[in-house]
């Protein structure tokens, strides 16, 4: 019952938020939803689609003293690129414009510890300099802009572990934003928290099929 009142209260702010909304939070709404749906699908639309989803919330999250989250639009901008180049490196074709080339793989361990390491350090460095200022959660914002770094980056590898760390943020934005009464932005994170579980078992599914031996042909 409990449970059921929470939902509820949920989607009539989300829905109270999308009628006050600022046009911008709306459009970067929509076209996150979008890039996260096209990723799922492994279409390298996503990136293009990204970059303007980023350029919007890098206007929204500044206005709400979200710094560090701010910040990260424009490392989301320049991965989103690397990205692009990266999926259609060396074999895309006119047939196949918006297939990706790079296979799907499991992360490194020495690419793992090197992200873990870095995004340690960004977390606290960020959240001590973010502290001295007026920002808002300033080492919770620090914490979750390097989980996002760090699956933006895997992401554009296509390695499959980046949808377990957007999983685990997703869940921590829809706290923080519907802290920063940013409703709509909430809600939307909720709704990156299914595509992101989607994208999973999509990309798990795949990747097992590409392990998979090859049928044996009759002679």
């Amino acid at each position: 019952m409990v449970t059921a009142l929470f939902v509820f209260d949920f989607l009539a702010a989300a829905w109270a938020a999308t009628q006050a909304a600022d046009p911008l939070e709306v459009a970067g709404v929509v076209t996150g939803i979008a890039c996260v749906w096209l990723a799922a699908h492994n279409s390298v639309w996503n990136f293009p689609v990204a970059i303007i989803s980023c350029g919007l919330y890098l206007v929204v999250f500044g206005r709400v003293k979200l710094y560090s989250d701010a910040g990260l639009q424009l490392a989301f901008i320049a991965l989103s690129v690397y990205g692009w180049v990266e999926w259609l490196r060396g074999a895309a074709t006119p047939d196949a414009p918006a297939a990706p080339t790079l296979p799907i793989t499991h992360t490194p361990r020495r690419v793992a510890l090197w992200l873990s390491a870095a995004g340690l350090l960004y977390a606290v460095g960020a959240g001590f300099l973010f502290s001295r200022t007026d920002a808002a959660l300033p080492y919770w914002d620090s914490t979750t802009t390097a989980i996002s770094l760090a699956a933006q980056a895997l992401l554009s590898r296509r390695n499959i572990e980046n949808w377990l760390l957007w999983i685990g943020v997703d869940v921590a934005y829809v706290g923080m934003y519907w802290h920063r009464h940013l409703y709509l932005t909430s809600a939307l994170y909720a709704v990156f928290l299914v595509l992101a579980t989607y994208g999973y078992w999509q990309w798990r599914r795949e990747l097992m099929a590409a392990a998979r031996p090859p049928a044996p042909t009759a002679d």
